[in-house]
């Protein structure tokens, strides 16, 4: 008997799903919701822009548009939403 017909008479072994608990879904959670605004934030630093013009006087003026780095607050924002979304039931088809 080849060993390929061998393994289709072998019962298979049962999947083993292991559920993670509320505080492993929230870091997850926190995690992506940190990677994603870092992301958000680094795309905006690529296309920060500096412009300059004189203003009514003649003066030269230069104005630095830099994207404000982010914080915890809005860390914890988004994944305030990722996680709302994430418990928001299934009703629609």
């Amino acid at each position: 008997m080849s060993e390929n017909n061998f393994q289709n008479i072998l019962p298979k072994m049962p999947e083993l799903r292991v559920s993670k608990n509320g505080y492993e879904i929230r870091t997850e959670i926190l995690r992506q919701a940190q990677d994603l605004v870092g992301q958000e934030f680094s795309y905006k630093w690529q296309g920060w822009e500096v412009s300059q013009e004189k203003d009514k006087d003649g003066k030269l003026v230069t104005k630095v548009g830099m994207p404000e780095f982010p914080g915890v607050d809005k860390v914890l924002e988004t994944a305030e939403k990722m996680y709302s979304f994430v418990n928001q039931a299934t009703t629609k088809k």
